[in-house]
């Protein structure tokens, strides 16, 4: 069976190559065979061994689980960190990274796909740069960040544009934790903390502000993708609800809640089981977050829960499969 692993990572080296070119922040130092990649002015930094840059190991570690896997690939945790830098240099850096992604996908066909690095510090280059690397490139997906230029929110009025595109084009918005707002606050313990829980909360955030600003309504087709089981959220809907006071807001926080999609990064039966039971088993997808977490863990944890054969179809392949228009692209299913 082929199943669709819709949280991956790998980085093409050649992009790295060209950010530790760079003077300024952000940028990437060589460690190694790796990198490290340095942000908030070279405050911060993220290390990235060799590991995230090979692809054909990814892809043999993935088919390891005993099923044929076809990856997605996200900018994972570096979503947002090019709006760091000068607008016309994030712009010619998110170009070269999605044309990286572009060509890896053409490379391997229905076993890989990528999507968009997008900065939003400028309104039309951001469009411009989503119509290229969905329409031209081939990219299935765009990734959002947790703020924009200058620390300003994804929520800005400026970027309903950005959004009108995105629901049209109908690709999904892809909201992955970043360290860019919690990293210095929750720092110590060797980051435990901030990755643990700082994470969640970063991209929680995001998804609120989606639902609370009215973008999700005014956007009733627009596709999200929240990663790590949905953060924190399914766990304290009740609680989101009973505070929400948002005028305009025609439907209760939990409602747009259930229209997003999450995946199954979250190492524990119990949470899995929650997402389905909060989520629905048609709006949960199989997820690895490779090289983060071992793909035969994660198969386990969603065999643990001891959802139906239906059910688990729909998580490790369909959900996905649909939701990022690659059903007809996936071997297996065209030549059956």
């Amino acid at each position: 069976m082929r199943v669709v692993d819709s949280h991956y990572h790998w980085y093409p080296r050649a992009h790295f190559e060209t950010l530790a070119a760079l003077a300024d922040y952000p940028r990437a130092v060589r460690d190694g065979d790796g990198y490290k990649y340095y942000f908030n002015n070279g405050r911060s930094y993220v290390p990235l061994p060799a590991v995230w840059f090979d692809l054909d190991a990814g892809l043999a570690a993935s088919d390891a689980v005993g099923h044929d896997v076809t990856v997605v690939a996200t900018t994972g945790v570096l979503a947002g960190m090019l709006d760091q830098a000068p607008l016309a240099t994030a712009v010619d850096l998110a170009a070269d990274y999605n044309e990286k992604l572009a060509a890896a996908q053409r490379d391997h066909p229905g076993r890989f796909f990528g999507t968009a690095a997008v900065p939003l510090g400028d309104t039309a280059e951001a469009v411009s740069l989503l119509d290229h690397a969905v329409t031209e490139l081939g990219l299935i997906g765009v990734n959002l960040p947790p703020v924009t230029s200058g620390g300003e929110s994804i929520d800005a009025a400026r970027l309903e544009p950005f959004y009108d595109r995105v629901e049209e084009l109908g690709i999904p918005l892809i909201v992955h934790p970043t360290d860019l707002v919690f990293d210095e606050i929750l720092a110590g313990y060797e980051t435990g903390i901030q990755r643990s829980l700082g994470r969640l909360i970063d991209s929680s955030v995001t998804i609120l502000r989606l639902i609370y600003s009215g973008i999700m309504e005014r956007h009733p087709a627009l596709k999200v993708m929240h990663t790590h089981g949905g953060g924190v959220l399914p766990y304290q809907a009740g609680r989101i609800d009973k505070n929400a006071r948002i005028k305009g807001l025609p439907e209760l926080p939990s409602t747009y809640l259930r229209r997003t999609y999450v995946d199954t990064v979250c190492p524990q039966e119990l949470t899995v089981r929650t997402a389905v039971e909060f989520y629905g088993a048609d709006h949960v997808m199989y997820g690895t977050d490779y090289p983060c977490w071992a793909p035969k863990a994660a198969v386990g944890v969603i065999n643990d829960v001891g959802l139906s054969e239906r059910d688990t179809a729909r998580v490790l392949r369909d959900n996905a499969a649909g939701l990022l228009g690659i059903g007809d692209r996936l071997p297996e299913l065209v030549e059956g």
